[in-house]
């Protein structure tokens, strides 16, 4: 029979071991290094290093937010699933919108995806409010345009869709907001939900820390 490491822990620190012997971090600013940790082993893929990106205060926005209650705003399931609710605090609700009653009939009138329309239902959460968008282009590509149009500020935008259509293109608009909101994104097509629940499960976690 083969032999196999089946010892959770011990699995899990060896993952990471191997990540920091793989990844030079010397010039990732120390307080974000764990958030890219986090995401490297979120989707085996050492390289994506090259394109993260993180505001300069986004990890102590993320942290303020959460301790405050902040609503935690996610474009899909898979991404709110993937958040480990252990890492926050109870009174922090994990909101996602795409199953709601309400979206088909907003994106047939704004004759938009279901994701983009989702995100309409976001605005009486959104302010202070984390946000872990790993999916949809579009999703990223609303809130932008919405906070602009109400002046809605939230704490965090964890901006990570993925794909071949509008990913690159609504990240760079993230990293150049007029708003100055923080951010943490990575760079042109890749992305997801899991390396998005990874980065704000990095941040949560320095949070219960404190």
């Amino acid at each position: 029979m083969r032999t196999y490491n089946k010892n959770p822990a011990k699995i899990y620190d060896e993952s990471f071991g191997i990540i920091e012997s793989e990844v030079n971090l010397g010039d990732v600013k120390k307080s974000n290094q764990s958030i890219l940790i986090r995401m490297i082993h979120a989707c085996g893929d050492v390289t994506i290093k090259e394109d993260f990106l993180c505001s300069d205060n986004a990890r102590d926005k993320g942290i303020g937010a959460i301790n405050n209650g902040a609503n935690i705003l996610t474009d899909t399931n898979m991404v709110s699933s993937a958040i480990i609710r252990k890492f926050i605090p109870e009174k922090n609700e994990v909101l996602c919108f795409l199953r709601d009653a309400r979206v088909i009939p907003i994106s047939k009138s704004n004759e938009t995806t279901l994701s983009a329309a989702a995100v309409d239902l976001w605005l009486d959460s959104l302010q202070d409010a984390v946000v872990v968008i790993g999916n949809a282009p579009t999703a990223l590509f609303r809130l932008l345009e919405l906070i602009e149009i109400k002046d809605i500020r939230p704490a965090l935008i964890i901006g990570i869709p993925v794909g071949f259509v509008g990913a690159r293109e609504s990240k760079e608009e993230l990293i150049q907001n007029k708003k100055n909101i923080d951010y943490i994104t990575l760079r042109g097509r890749r992305g997801g939900s899991a390396i998005a629940a990874a980065a704000f499960n990095a941040i949560a976690l320095e949070s219960k820390k404190l």
